[in-house]
């Protein structure tokens, strides 16, 4: 027995210890260009999901209102137990007995079933016609809500994607400056040992790098939020390792389009047109139902059912007999006077639909407006990039020049620290102008509504 039990015991810590030698399943991480991480949020960024299933629901609908003017069956069962059976009085001289008098007697069974099936047939419903109309509309909405949705996911994703770009060659760019700097300060740390430089050269540098440090350390901060906020775009667990393949400067180089600048705004494939267009609509057949609410309503019906009663419960036996019935009909309902109530609704829906009609003349003024300041602001990237690159370079040949000067001992440590400073700031305007040229262009993209794939994707 002992044997038996040390045997199991064996078994167990091997089990153990070969679950312990497994290795652990690895963690899902992802590697994106930006046209890849544009199809994958597409697909499951989470707006994008809900869009997609409100298309679903609006099929839904769009079938639920179809089906209230097709035929319409229900069937029903009844089954009634008399605990006390109602008692008829009838006159005594029925049965020879004295007139005046009355005899008890009930014409009810204790027991009775019964079975219906009804159908029903809408003739004529001027409501159910407009609502046929409305229900197309609603799911044209819907359809361009997707695409609104889509294309505000795109711009998302491009915005969030270029944004964790900057941040990364932001500290590339920090890191490099620090080490530099760090080299120069080492040096004049040297020199003013050996009583070749003054304290303040020293003082100066530590100064620099210090900030240096600081804004270091604040821009890996920002690349760990820039690259939540990609996640989050584009549906992905903040946990899980993410990384770009692309960099800011072919980024930006790829989406420098002059020509973009130049297209033309074609009104109807503006989204928040459309989606403003379906809403007036949708106020329109508001209107139009009321008013169709004054015509008379027809429709028809058909019922068949049998019944079986008796003073004990037989109604599931063969022998059992049911008596049959059926009836068949149609309904007019014409509405005649509703003390102007009727004519107060409709009334209200017409002005509604005059208040949409007016929305949709400004949401167009707005387009408008909001195309030719994105397409300023898109030129104004491109011409600011250019400039910047520029002045990065003649940054650099000042800062390389007050160097050289300062370690001969021709400039100041204030000169060069002043140069510095100025190369820093270049560095960053000439990255901002980057990403500035990718935002922007996505920017009119979505106006302008020219990524059509998006309309064409379920």
């Amino acid at each position: 027995m002992n044997q038996y039990i040390l045997g199991i015991c064996i078994l167990v810590v091997f089990a153990f210890a070969k679950a312990d030698a497994q290795p652990s399943p690895q963690q899902e991480s992802y590697s994106f260009s930006l046209d890849e991480a544009i199809q994958y949020g597409l697909e499951n960024n989470y707006q994008a999901l809900n869009a997609k299933r409100d298309i679903a629901k609006a099929l839904k609908q769009k079938w639920e209102t179809t089906s209230t003017g097709l035929p319409q069956i229900n069937g029903s069962a009844d089954y009634q137990y008399q605990i006390k059976q109602p008692v008829t009085p009838l006159p005594g001289e029925i049965v020879g007995g004295e007139p005046g008098t009355f005899v008890p007697v009930t014409f009810t069974p204790k027991q009775s079933a019964n079975l219906t099936a009804t159908l029903r047939q809408l003739i004529f419903d001027g409501s159910y016609i407009v609502a046929l109309e409305a229900s197309k509309t609603f799911l044209d909405f819907s359809e361009n809500a997707n695409n609104k949705t889509k294309l505000e996911v795109r711009k998302g994703i491009i915005n969030a994607y270029g944004g964790v770009l900057l941040t990364q060659e932001n500290i590339a760019i920090l890191e490099r400056n620090l080490d530099n700097l760090s080299k120069n300060l080492e040096e004049t740390t040297k020199i003013y040992e050996n009583g070749l430089a003054e304290q303040e050269d020293v003082e100066q540098l530590q100064i620099t790098e210090a900030q240096l440090k600081n804004q270091l350390k604040s821009a890996m901060r920002q690349e760990d939020i820039a690259m939540d906020m990609l996640k989050l775009a584009l549906g992905i667990a903040l946990d899980t390792p993410v990384t770009l393949e692309s960099d800011l400067e072919s980024l930006a180089l790829k989406h420098m389009d002059p020509s973009l600048t130049s297209s033309s705004l074609e009104m109807e494939k503006n989204t928040d047109y459309q989606i403003a267009y379906n809403f007036t609509e949708q106020r329109r057949l508001e209107y139009k139902l009321e008013r169709a609410k004054a015509l008379p309503t027809l429709s028809g019906f058909v019922n068949y059912g049998v019944n079986a009663f008796d003073d004990e419960f037989v109604f599931f036996d063969s022998d059992t007999r049911w008596f049959g019935q059926s009836i068949a009909g149609i309904s007019l309902n014409v509405p005649i006077f509703s003390s102007l109530g009727r004519q107060a609704r409709t009334d209200r829906a017409k002005i509604a639909w005059d208040q949409a009609e007016t929305d949709l003349d400004r949401t167009m003024q707005e387009i408008r407006l909001n195309y030719q300041t994105a397409v300023n602001n898109y030129q104004i990237a491109i011409d600011n990039y250019t400039t910047s690159k520029d002045n990065l370079a003649l940054a650099e040949r000042i800062e390389n020049k007050n160097l050289i000067k300062f370690r001969e001992g021709i400039a100041t440590s204030f000169d060069l620290r002043q140069a510095q400073t100025q190369l820093y700031a270049t560095q960053s305007e000439y990255l901002q102008s980057m990403y500035q040229v990718i935002t922007e262009k996505a920017n009119l993209e979505t106006i302008l509504n020219t990524p059509e794939f998006i309309n064409n994707q379920d």
